[in-house]
């Protein structure tokens, strides 16, 4: 109990500097204060079985945040207290960034998500699908039409999930430009036909982040960094972190076998590609690196209809465009769970996300992190840590900030 005060005490010395305020009285955002409270305790005690390390909370409604707190240690051997100011890896919480910036060039006009991915990007000219036969032999087949950019939001495309053969070891090495990986992996047959079912494609996304660069005349990371991150204040928000700030990010670790392990055997974990230095590959399916202080901002922006604190960065139409969910009643990632561009939409309260508004929506990552956006709620809630595997404490985070809604 004694490290939960200590987090706790920290938090508030660290933000006081920061953009982000902490609305003193929890009630007048329409939270319970009590049960605010019990969330870094409830998180504690992961720390305490040895599961987890530490961690980083942010909960937010109507536009005001009602709580930050760091719990834990950023490293179980020397046990340095965690803080809320904690850079981590977001991996796949990147895509709903890399959907805002595909937005952003639709609406300059540059694009529109029906258009054909060959559009922009020719090497997807004559692609073509692998249809499995019953001896599981493959026959390549004509698409019944071409990719298109709204396919590879919402998952459809048919492009495989990592990196193909002959580039494998791309997540690890980070040694290929991103116009190099895309030329590879769009000559891969398709696994299925474009817009008929749902499979979870990081090479998609990486498409989308070449689209961005091809009709911006910029370096994908440039991009985001130009035109999303500098106009909120985003000032902790890089797919390339510089040096200064690398003692701010956790330890990375895995969960095996109930025990937490230093994540040494993955180059991104706690091996060489840790901070990037000398990657060529800007990782668009999942390569930020961030902090709860700045992602409040971008989240909140969404929740505003595109606006924050009078910086504008999508119409409140292509916020509803991104948070419908597109995908009907196609099998996606979980009960209960539509697909939106770039982000999970929940559509049935009776699936996994029971205590979730129908319409909230947001996106993990590969090692724990999560955001949920709950419009009905008015409601916002960041969850990060540094481990891969288990969900244990995510899921009491986000019903135990759920539960503390006054509804």
């Amino acid at each position: 109990m004694r490290n939960v005060v200590f987090a706790i005490g920290l938090a508030s010395i660290l933000t006081a500097a920061s953009p982000v305020v902490i609305v003193k009285d929890p009630v007048k955002t329409g939270l319970d204060a009590d049960r605010l409270a019990k969330i870094p305790v409830r998180l504690k005690s992961f720390v305490d079985q040895g599961t987890a390390a530490g961690f980083v909370t942010l909960i937010a409604r109507h536009g005001q945040v009602a709580s930050i707190d760091a719990v834990g240690y950023t490293d179980m051997e020397t046990k340095q207290p965690m803080r809320t100011d904690a850079i981590f890896q977001l991996h796949s919480m990147t895509k709903p960034v890399v959907a805002m910036a595909i937005l952003m060039l639709a609406e300059e006009g540059l694009l529109s998500i029906s258009d054909p991915v060959e559009k922009y990007l020719p090497e997807f000219r004559g692609q073509s699908v692998g249809e499995l036969n019953a001896d599981k032999s493959i026959t390549l087949v004509k698409p019944i039409r071409p990719v298109q950019i709204r396919d590879l939001m919402t998952h459809t495309s048919g492009m495989m999930q990592n990196p193909p053969p002959g580039i494998g070891e791309l997540h690890g090495a980070l040694h290929k430009t991103l116009a190099e990986v895309i030329l590879v992996a769009s000559q891969q047959p398709l696994l299925f036909q474009p817009g008929t079912k749902w499979s979870y494609s990081n090479m998609g996304v990486a498409a989308l982040g070449r689209i961005i660069e091809v009709l911006s005349g910029m370096p994908f990371e440039k991009y985001l960094e130009a035109k999303i991150f500098k106009p909120l204040g985003m000032n902790d928000t890089f797919i390339y972190p510089p040096k200064e700030k690398f003692n701010r990010m956790p330890t990375a670790y895995i969960l095996k076998d109930g025990k937490t392990l230093k994540y040494t055997s993955d180059p991104l974990g706690e091996g060489a590609m840790k901070f990037r230095e000398n990657a060529k590959y800007p990782l668009p399916e999942g390569g930020l690196y961030s902090t709860v202080s700045d992602l409040f901002p971008l989240y909140q922006l969404m929740l505003n209809g595109g606006q924050y604190q009078g910086v504008r960065l999508l119409s409140k139409a292509s916020v509803d465009l991104i948070t419908t969910n597109h995908t009907g009643d196609l099998k996606t990632s979980g009960s209960g769970y539509g697909w939106g561009l770039g982000v999970s939409v929940v559509k049935d309260a009776a699936g996994e996300s029971q205590l979730m508004s129908i319409g909230t929506y947001g996106h993990g990552g590969r090692f724990g992190t999560y955001c949920f956006i709950d419009p009905k709620r008015d409601m916002i809630g960041i969850f990060m840590i540094h481990r891969e595997g288990g969900s244990d404490e995510k899921n009491a985070f986000v019903e135990m900030a759920i539960a503390a809604a006054l509804d």
